[in-house]
């Protein structure tokens, strides 16, 4: 039996602090990058298999952001808001540093059915953006 090797195009990882401090992010992180990584193929950004895009999502608390700067001297580091980092070593590779903030952080603490379709339009709102940086179909 062959086990499959090959990374997808688009990963999402969660830093420790936010595994133990929001339930269930971890699960809910691994069906959405299923899900994100069917819709662009759906939206052919993969139509060449030589040029793929890797985008790496890293969600992380607020707090752990502002340290993303100073680690990485040498990639190209660009604010899209206030709690996203995206940082750029080539073309085709974007790691895109997402935090959550303490105020979201308390309103998926109250509310945790809430995770899921909150991460799903964060996420999906920075591919577009991404796409649009691109000239991909938006998602």
């Amino acid at each position: 039996m062959d086990i499959m090797t090959e990374t997808l195009p688009i990963s999402i990882q969660v830093s420790d602090d936010l595994v133990a401090e929001i339930k269930n992010i971890a699960a809910i992180s691994n069906k959405l990058e299923a899900q994100l990584n069917f819709h662009t193929m759906t939206a052919n950004w993969y139509g060449d298999e030589a040029d793929v895009l890797q985008i790496n999502f890293y969600l992380v608390a607020i707090d752990e952001l502002g340290n993303l700067t100073k680690q990485a001297p040498n990639v190209e580091v660009e604010t899209f808001a206030d709690d996203v980092l995206l940082l750029s070593s080539n073309n085709k590779l974007i790691d895109c540093h997402v935090a959550i903030t303490v105020a979201e952080s308390e309103l998926i603490r109250q509310q945790p059915k809430l995770l899921s379709g909150y991460l799903i339009k964060k996420l999906s709102k920075i591919l577009n953006l991404i796409a649009d940086r691109q000239q991909l179909t938006q998602i």
